[in-house]
């Protein structure tokens, strides 16, 4: 029996996807073979196809968060059973473009099965990141302010949304085109492209924010989210974004300005971002338990066969979009 699976013949555009057909891999001792019902696009997908970020070696199938059910378990396997629906944040280079992926048991997460898969996969990801962020890094409370650089994306959306459950007040940077989109989540939207956002964050907030997210990354951009703190406020930082436009030397460029940032005795804190061990298994059912409940509501950009992952990936690099891409295997 035979699977597709979207394969990187090599780093470079996307033009470099490819969808093959092959047998379905068998799970081994400690593993669970999951039917992929929808995996999530990202552009950190994107950046190791790219090669701007370090890639497995070729061929490799790109994408770490799915959602599917159980199809066949492995040997000395507990918890899990065949038509169990789960999700899952995969290991680098063991991606989810694929309509079966074995995965080691420890590293599946059951979900609700009356969900939609897709929305369910935002939350693998999308959410995890911003709850880790929010909680574990900046350590937010209730009702503080916070500001939010590309908050009409994947992580910036959710973002958004935990943070309205915790009355926080946020603002967020977007393109005037999803305005109303970070409104209607409960943010105060600024334009970056028309607007000072230090200047209009200072104005809004009586002073700055407690706490700045930023995963675009850079020298400006940087420091453009540090000035917007007041006094004790944490700068996050957890990704490159501007490497689609800058290139790799972004990321030491990004880690050099954060030290730095460290350096200045003004009582404001730079944050690199942290990966606590077994984060997904603690944080994310109680995640989709939100989910369940209908207290978040993922955004997605569009749903794509996994057919045509390529569109996919040609769709982040032209940017402009809100929310998060999500392939498809069954059309």
């Amino acid at each position: 029996m035979e699977h597709r699976r979207v394969v990187a013949s090599r780093t470079g555009g996307p033009e470099v996807l490819q969808l093959i057909e092959e047998v379905i891999p068998e799970p081994q001792a400690g593993e669970v073979r999951v039917k992929v019902l929808a995996a999530g696009v990202s552009a950190y997908d994107v950046m190791v196809r790219s090669s701007r970020i370090m890639p497995p070696k070729p061929p490799f199938t790109p994408g770490v968060d799915i959602a599917g059910v159980v199809d066949k378990i492995g040997e000395s396997i507990d918890g899990f059973e065949p038509g169990q629906h789960v999700a899952a944040l995969l290991g680098h280079g063991n991606g989810g473009y694929a309509e079966y992926v074995r995965v080691p048991a420890k590293e599946l997460v059951p979900a609700p099965p009356d969900l939609d898969p897709a929305e369910v996969v935002c939350v693998v990801a999308n959410y995890l990141t911003a709850h880790r962020v929010m909680y574990e890094d900046a350590k937010v409370q209730r009702g503080e302010r916070i500001l939010v650089q590309g908050a009409a994306g994947g992580v910036g959306s959710a973002i958004l949304q935990l943070g309205k459950l915790e009355e926080l007040e946020i603002y967020g940077t977007a393109s005037k085109q999803n305005h109303e989109l970070v409104s209607s989540l409960g943010a105060r939207p600024i334009d970056y492209r028309s607007e000072s956002v230090v200047k209009r964050v200072r104005e809004l907030s009586d002073g700055g924010v407690d706490a700045a997210f930023d995963h675009i990354g850079g020298f400006r951009q940087l420091c453009k989210s540090y000035r917007s703190l007041r006094k004790d406020g944490r700068l996050v930082w957890f990704g490159v974004a501007a490497s689609k436009y800058h290139g790799t030397r972004i990321i030491p460029l990004s880690i050099a300005t954060m030290l730095l940032l460290k350096l200045i005795p003004d009582g404001k804190s730079a944050v690199f971002s942290s990966d606590p061990a077994n984060y997904a298994q603690r944080v994310l059912p109680k995640l989709l338990e939100l989910l369940a409940r209908e207290q978040l509501e993922p955004v997605i950009a569009e749903r794509i066969p996994l057919t045509e992952a390529r569109r996919a990936h040609e769709s982040i690099e032209r940017g402009g979009y809100a929310g998060k891409y999500v392939l498809i295997t069954e059309e």
